[in-house]
């Protein structure tokens, strides 16, 4: 799929989707309530703690559930229902929140206790995200993916421009109490929602996969894959710049503007408008800029943040940094994601998904825990010029490791015919050993070369192991390419596995051969 198709679906798109629209809109119920609770959260860390660390560690608390359990909530996405995945994510998420609310009306409150029932929502979203995210391909047709990423991110940040700031007002005038009952009743609304919608997912003509064979193939189709190894390497890079912004505004506004909880809350208030702006033109920039060259200026924008965070005692001037810092926070993150879901086949989605949110999750809370320490050890100032140079060392890293996609197509599983086999084999019969050879004029050597550079890809990622090519020494125009599965399922699954763009590969092979012959021997 070009760029260009991609671009002409418009923001609002995925509205239209009744299942999309439901659960979208009920995101934002509980996304208003998580922000509530989580402005809550951090102003009572700096009330009850005098550790600049703790206060930090209220960001990292949330998202090292994803770099623990991510990879795992991946291979369980794709490996069962989405749906009951995402139900049980929230699940998760509404327990942590009644229980942090219990323990405010009861009076038990501790850092450590914060700390915990933040872990544990934590584990609730990195159950959850995977599911719902790899989900939006199910939902809706590929062309809408990017409208509908980007309607996630905008509508989180539109409440985000709403949540700090009404936490901000029930902290003053009702206390945290109010606040954490709100996010505990707003949790159940997508519980009610996602029980209520219901999606086609076309099932897999084989049985399910092992657990620790489905995370395996997720890493190893991952770890081939070199436009998503760059998306996750500056993604990371880019969450560990990029959270000082959030990790340590708490201080900024207590130490260095002297303010209370509605300025903490307005000033949230507007990083979330300005990534809300961004959001509304993000189709106009896909369009007027290539993805490398958006990704670089949004992390220059958030390097124009921290700076300015660092030099200002001013809360307007700290205001419009913050709405530079958001558009360029959602920009980022959105571009990112769109670039995996699109370089991943529906059969690993979840897991890309969930490696890339487990080591970017890895870096933001290595952040939050290095922009604290840096804090609390030297300054507010020395912390957010370091994490500046971090941020415009990530935008000089769309010149050096660029994200080049590589357009996939649908799995084509129908058009797949297992070989005749003289053995009556069992699922788990194996090794198998597949050969094929080729018989290559030497004009056309050179171009074979680079299709079968093309083709180990694709078969590897797929799940082929051992992949070699070996040239004839009696006949220098006899190649074979010869690789192994485990099984003869593992087999079959690497043939589901292809998409018709992986097939055309083959096909393209076919045309530079003087004469066919693809001998196709399985052995045990």
């Amino acid at each position: 799929m070009q760029q260009q198709d991609l671009a002409r679906s418009t923001t609002l798109a995925p509205l239209g989707n009744p299942a999309f629209r439901a659960i979208w809109a009920a995101t934002q119920i509980s996304s208003l309530g998580w922000l509530v609770q989580t402005t809550a959260i951090s102003w009572l860390m700096a009330t009850i703690s005098a550790s600049d660390l703790m206060v930090a560690l209220v960001q990292a608390s949330s998202t090292l559930p994803a770099f623990f359990l991510s990879i795992l909530a991946g291979a369980i996405a794709d490996s069962f229902s989405r749906r009951g995945v995402m139900l049980a994510g929230h699940c998760l998420i509404a327990l942590a929140s009644t229980a942090l609310a219990i323990s405010v009306a009861l009076g038990f409150v501790s850092p450590w206790l914060i700390l915990s029932l933040s872990f544990l929502a934590g584990c609730g979203f990195a159950l959850n995200d995977p599911a719902w995210h790899a989900s939006v391909g199910d939902i809706l047709e590929k062309r809408d993916i990017p409208a509908a990423v980007t309607l996630m991110s905008v509508g989180y940040n539109i409440v985000r421009s709403i949540g700090p700031a009404l936490g901000g007002l029930i902290l003053a005038f009702l206390g945290p109490l109010a606040a954490f009952v709100l996010a505990a009743l707003s949790d159940l609304v997508p519980l009610t929602a996602v029980a209520r919608s219901k999606w086609y997912v076309r099932p897999s003509p084989l049985p399910r996969e092992r657990i620790t064979t489905a995370v395996h193939d997720g890493l190893r189709f991952t770890a081939i894959s070199s436009e998503i190894r760059a998306a996750i390497l500056r993604g990371t890079l880019f969450g560990l710049g990029s959270i000082s912004i959030l990790a340590l505004l708490p201080l900024i506004v207590r130490d260095r503007l002297e303010s209370g909880p509605i300025v903490y809350g307005a000033l949230l208030a507007s990083f979330g408008i300005g990534a809300f702006s961004a959001g509304l033109g993000s189709s106009y920039l896909r369009r007027t800029m290539s993805r490398d060259q958006l990704l670089a200026a949004a992390s220059t924008a958030c390097a124009v943040c921290c700076l300015a965070l660092a030099l200002t005692s001013s809360p307007p001037l700290a205001a419009v940094a913050l709405a530079i810092g958001g558009a360029g926070w959602l920009l980022t993150w959105t571009g990112i994601d769109v670039a995996i879901q699109l370089s991943s086949p529906r059969w690993v989605v979840g897991r890309t998904l969930s490696i890339y949110y487990a080591v970017s999750s890895a870096g933001v809370a290595a952040g939050s825990w290095i922009w604290g320490m840096l804090a609390q050890n030297y300054s507010l100032t020395m912390a957010f010029e370091v994490a500046a140079v971090v941020l415009l060392i990530v935008a000089a890293a769309a010149f050096v490791l660029p994200i080049e996609l590589w357009e996939e197509s649908e799995q084509d599983a129908s058009s797949f015919v297992p070989p005749s086999l003289a053995l009556d084999l069992k699922p788990r019969s194996g090794p198998i050993v597949v050969k094929l050879d080729y018989l290559i004029a030497e004009h056309h050597l050179e171009a074979f070369l680079d299709r079968m550079r093309e083709r180990r890809r694709v078969q590897s990622r797929a799940g082929a192991r051992n992949w070699t090519l070996q040239r004839s020494l009696h006949t220098p125009s006899l190649w074979t390419e010869t690789y192994r599965t485990p099984t003869w399922m593992d087999y079959l699954r690497l043939n589901h596995r292809l998409t018709a763009g992986d097939k055309e590969v083959g096909v393209r092979l076919a045309a530079l051969q003087t004469e066919i012959f693809l001998l196709n021997q399985c052995c045990r």
